[in-house]
């Protein structure tokens, strides 16, 4: 969480890259290539996003009362059947909330996605970068409706987060 996107996306080629120690085998044995893809992209944004649904997992696995699974393996309950049928929705509403947070931090992404995925319009170009490019070009006026389409994305998230980190009632 801590990392700058950009380094992130400097670490990414250079271990993805044709170069890179991963990205050699990767396209020796598939002969794909990450960097400047779609996938890339998806890597870059991912790489970037992952801690805060990992944060907010961990978080729920820790304050799980394992009493309720510890009843379920008393009464016969196979392990994954626990995990299944016990462990996994009680911990669903964090996970649901640690993947949103993880997905609206991916979707402003900026740094980590350019370095690595690049800015390629129609494969790579994401809004932020749109916005960038925009705002670049002089077209303040897309980018600005741009901003507003990602403005409204991230309300909706913070609205419906709200209970979660607020408390219900």
């Amino acid at each position: 969480m801590v990392l700058p996107p950009v380094v992130g996306g400097i670490a990414l080629l250079y271990a993805f890259g044709r170069r890179g120690f991963a990205g050699r085998v990767l396209y020796a044995v598939t002969g794909w290539r990450l960097p400047f893809t779609t996938g890339g992209a998806i890597v870059a944004e991912t790489f970037v996003a992952m801690p805060f649904l990992i944060i907010t997992a961990e978080a729920a696995f820790r304050s799980f009362d394992r009493r309720a699974e510890d009843a379920a393996a008393t009464l016969g309950a196979s392990p994954s059947y626990r995990f299944r049928r016990v462990t996994l929705p009680a911990v669903a509403p964090a996970l649901a909330a640690g993947a949103a947070l993880c997905w609206a931090r991916a979707l402003g992404e900026f740094g980590a996605t350019i370095t690595f995925a690049g800015n390629y319009p129609g494969t790579t170009q994401t809004m932020p970068l749109a916005i960038y490019e925009n705002i670049e070009g002089g077209s303040e006026s897309i980018a600005l409706a741009l901003s507003i389409v990602l403005l409204i994305v991230s309300l909706v998230v913070l609205v419906s987060l709200r209970d979660r980190w607020l408390g219900s009632a």
